[in-house]
């Protein structure tokens, strides 16, 4: 998935495909990279596996444990389930690009193109919910005396054209330009040490025309800041401002508005602990791109390691929510207790059903399952 640092900007998956028209109008020849093969073939899928294991495991429970529930006691708690859904559909992409950076794409073009689309909406969608809880925590907090209509209408509808409909149209160029590429095609220029000697693989990219390739690139690296960064960390920003400010007060009923919102601002901060780093590198690079800063080598190659090592690093944060919801989210443990006590007591009824056994081990079951739901 990572073969060069200025196509991770785009999805993560478009290592190559926008690199070789910037390559081909900015520089006479290309830099070599910093890093090994090693890193493409062991590195980059470890961490893939790593994070699909965590990501599956901890965002399942999330989605199970709420989805048992009735009804969502909360707003928060719904935002939170469509967090959730919509990292669970990244992590699940995470195989599809750990083989491609091993060996090769062997999913042919349709998976190309789809998975390009999970990425996009799950990286969209995943900023743009947490602008939403923020602008749901400020009506809480700041207007909490009139605004429980219009929390309900936001987290049961707007969320919807708010959210996943804008990140769904963004998925636009990923139909249009994802595509299946053959290394050893004339048009590709090497950047790869292992393509460099000969080895020809298959690529999942995105290919712009030909004609303004940095042009397009550059646009959509833009895009990419604009939307999942700018736009909404704008609006994060100004909420908690307002709501910082509105607890300052300091009447000792707000205790417990601190203690509610301490989750979703651990939530926010590890969201952008993780994307901002490469965020800046792939600022950086598209400046580069540009000949807004001159590209020198040394440059070149800082910038493909810190984007390469940074957009690892980055996808663990589809891990984070369901960590976050086990250390401090109460309310959330009592629901994981519950759901897997009831899940267990059901386990139990087929298992004597089906064995015929005595009422004695039920009754011990019941009255564990009982002093587990009073804790």
């Amino acid at each position: 998935m990572q073969y060069d640092f200025a196509y991770v900007y785009e999805n993560g998956t478009d290592n190559i495909s926008e690199e070789s028209g910037d390559y081909d109008l900015g520089l006479q020849e290309p830099c070599g990279s910093l890093l090994s093969s090693n890193f493409n073939s062991i590195f980059l899928p470890t961490v893939y596996g790593i994070i699909f294991i965590l990501g599956v495991i901890g965002n399942g429970l999330v989605v199970v444990v709420m989805g048992y529930q009735k009804k969502l006691k909360t707003m928060t708690d719904k935002y939170r389930l469509h967090l959730s859904v919509a990292d669970l559909l990244f992590v699940l992409t995470l195989p599809f690009w750990a083989v491609d950076a091993a060996k090769s794409w062997y999913f042919g073009s349709f998976l190309c193109v789809s998975v390009h689309m999970i990425y996009t909406v799950n990286l969209y969608s995943s900023v743009l919910i947490l602008a939403f809880i923020s602008f749901d925590r400020y009506l809480a907090v700041v207007r909490a005396t009139n605004s429980q209509a219009m929390r309900k209408l936001l987290a049961d509808r707007v969320i919807y054209l708010g959210v996943w409909l804008p990140a769904a149209l963004l998925t636009v160029p990923d139909m249009v330009f994802a595509r299946l590429q053959d290394t050893g095609s004339s048009n590709y220029l090497f950047t790869d040490e292992s393509m460099e000697t000969g080895e020809s693989r298959t690529i999942c990219q995105r290919i712009y025309p030909q004609q303004d390739n940095h042009i397009w690139a550059s646009a959509f690296r833009f895009q990419q800041i604009l939307v999942s960064f700018l736009l909404p960390g704008l609006v994060i920003l100004i909420c908690y401002c307002i709501i910082i400010a509105k607890l300052s007060q300091g009447a000792k009923a707000q205790v417990l508005k601190r203690k509610a919102l301490k989750t979703t601002i651990i939530l926010i901060v590890c969201f952008f602990s993780c994307w901002l780093p490469y965020c800046i590198g792939i600022f950086l690079d598209t400046l580069m791109t540009l000949n807004v800063i001159v590209p020198s080598c040394e440059l070149q190659q800082v910038v493909e390691m810190w984007i390469s090592i940074t957009e690892a690093l980055a996808y663990f944060h589809c891990c984070l929510n369901p960590i976050l919801y086990a250390f401090l989210g109460v309310k959330f443990k009592k629901s994981a207790r519950s759901a897997l006590t009831q899940s267990s007591r059901s386990s139990q009824k087929t298992t004597l059903m089906t064995k015929k056994r005595g009422p004695i081990s039920s009754v011990s079951t019941e009255s564990e399952s009982s002093s587990v739901l009073s804790s």
